[in-house]
């Protein structure tokens, strides 16, 4: 069979630069070293992830554009595993186990996320105009927690409880109870636990 002449109107697909690449982890490792070692995510400027980073701040600007879209870029690819987890993993936190089993373990798995990352998380929840509610990885989040609850709770109730459950892991209140006020992690996850058995039937 004769093979065709690939369509000069469609142009051929571009694979990144292996410098491209390497840039890339370089100014995400770099990123979020910063965050992790700052004491205020705000103050984390481009200027300093380029410099961490040993590359040029247009580098920098070309590949994430600013210093929201490297956020949101940084937070997505750390929360790679664990949305891998909730879309195929195993139970208690993959799609085979029940949404009984599935709401508590997906607070604890946010809760200890945010324990995890948390200037970063700090930082993400800052680009929504000051609020966690306006930016997109919060209205997934909340989706499917109201979805799974809509299992257990009559549906009037499922999208505000969802809400609720999730304002237990904002990143400013995961703050102020591990950083601030210094409490176990362990701790934190038994009491979120145990305020979602108190919620749920």
């Amino acid at each position: 069979m004769p093979v065709s002449a690939p369509d000069p109107a469609v142009p051929p697909e571009r694979k990144p630069r292996k410098d491209a690449v390497r840039n890339r982890a370089a100014v995400l490792a770099a990123a979020d070293t910063l965050f992790t070692g700052s004491r205020r995510p705000e103050d984390v400027t481009m200027s300093d992830v380029a410099a961490a980073a040993g590359v040029g701040k247009g580098t920098l600007f070309r590949a994430f554009g600013d210093r929201t879209s490297l956020i949101r870029a940084l937070y997505q690819e750390r929360l790679g595993p664990l949305t891998a987890a909730v879309a195929e993993g195993p139970p208690p936190l993959g799609p085979a186990a029940t949404p009984a089993e599935r709401v508590p373990a997906l607070l604890d798995a946010l809760l200890c996320f945010k324990l995890d990352h948390r200037h970063l998380a700090l930082a993400l929840e800052g680009t929504g105009a000051d609020s966690p509610y306006g930016t997109e990885h919060y209205a997934h989040w909340h989706a499917l927690l109201r979805d799974l609850l809509t299992g257990l709770l009559p549906p009037t109730e499922a999208d505000f409880t969802a809400h609720a459950l999730l304002a237990a892991t904002r990143a400013d209140l995961v703050e102020h109870l591990a950083g601030e006020l210094a409490t176990p992690r362990e701790e934190l996850r038994a009491r979120l636990a145990a305020h979602t058995a108190r919620v749920l039937p």
